[in-house]
């Protein structure tokens, strides 16, 4: 076992030989959205992006589903078929699953990938001087929050979504071609949450600056307006004690990088000498990618 209990972290990887790790993880949530093929593909990229955190490329996947029993078929079908295509377009095969009864609907996948031993990617990696990328905006815990409450605008929920159902497939493809140091994926811990867990892994400090920081649109109006899930109140209270501002932030902007995120970016440490070449490829891709800080010595979060 080479990720396991000892050093927690997005996924479990497991050596095979000197060539072959298997990495192993498993997630799955009720809905956030509407539409059933919506949720099905959200889900299915949520579970996909902890695999490309540790550098690694899908293999196959299980279903995991709970749905009541008087749910009609064709909505089923619909969330089954959105994680089924998500999963063929990240190279891979849903190869069977489990499905119970339950008053709440609830999907998501156990997925099993395959890295290099000595090219994995861990939360404790990251080395002073190395460059932060974020490789997609924030913001979808206070839009979907703004769903739920009927008060989100269709062309934010749109950009949401999409944001949500993309593969972080080429962002981790990147970090592998430029050999960065160390990853995590954004989800329900928020920006700072995460990166926290970073920061302790890698006893080091991961300075943001928050102007370059990426948002869908809409998130800054929700955000504003108090229109936070439970998580964000949750997030804040148990990360923010780790986190320094060295400039002014409105209170709300505080909750905000603390939001809770469905299928967020990847958070890259890469080497500074190698930035460039980290940019570069996600662009060639189609990959958005934003400089959004620096490692430094010492520790926790700075916000600057």
């Amino acid at each position: 076992m080479l990720v396991g209990l000892a050093t927690p972290d997005d996924a479990a990887v497991y050596r095979l030989n000197d060539e072959q790790a298997l990495i192993q993880t498993a997630d799955f949530f009720t809905p956030i959205v509407d539409t059933p093929y919506e949720y099905g593909a959200i889900a299915a990229a949520n579970a996909l992006s902890d695999v490309y955190a540790m550098g690694g490329e899908a293999l196959f996947a299980l279903n995991l589903a709970a749905f009541p029993a008087d749910l009609p078929p064709d909505l089923l079908a619909e969330i089954l078929r959105g994680g089924a295509e998500v999963v063929a377009a990240a190279g891979a095969a849903i190869a069977g699953g489990h499905t119970i009864q339950d008053r709440e609907p609830k999907y998501g996948l156990a997925v099993t990938g395959i890295v290099h031993p000595a090219r994995i990617l861990t939360k404790g990696g990251a080395r002073p001087a190395d460059r932060l990328f974020l490789t997609k905006p924030l913001g979808t815990g206070t839009i979907t929050t703004a769903l739920k409450r009927g008060a989100a605008a269709p062309a934010h929920l749109d950009a949401a979504i999409a944001s949500m159902m993309r593969l972080n497939r080429v962002a981790g493809q990147a970090a592998q071609a430029v050999a960065a140091r160390g990853a995590t994926d954004i989800t329900g811990f928020g920006l700072l949450g995460h990166a926290s867990e970073m920061a302790n892994a890698s006893r080091v400090c991961l300075r943001f600056r928050f102007d370059d920081l990426p948002w869908l649109p809409g998130a800054w109006q929700y955000g504003a307006a108090w229109i936070y899930a439970g998580g964000a109140h949750s997030n804040h209270a148990f990360y923010n004690s780790q986190v320094t501002y060295t400039r002014p932030v409105h209170d709300w902007q505080e909750m905000l990088l603390h939001d809770p995120q469905t299928s967020g970016g990847l958070l890259v440490a890469v080497p500074p000498e190698r930035a460039d070449h980290f940019a570069a490829f996600c662009a060639e891709r189609g990959q958005e990618a934003w400089a959004v800080g620096d490692v430094v010595e010492g520790a926790g979060i700075e916000i600057v």
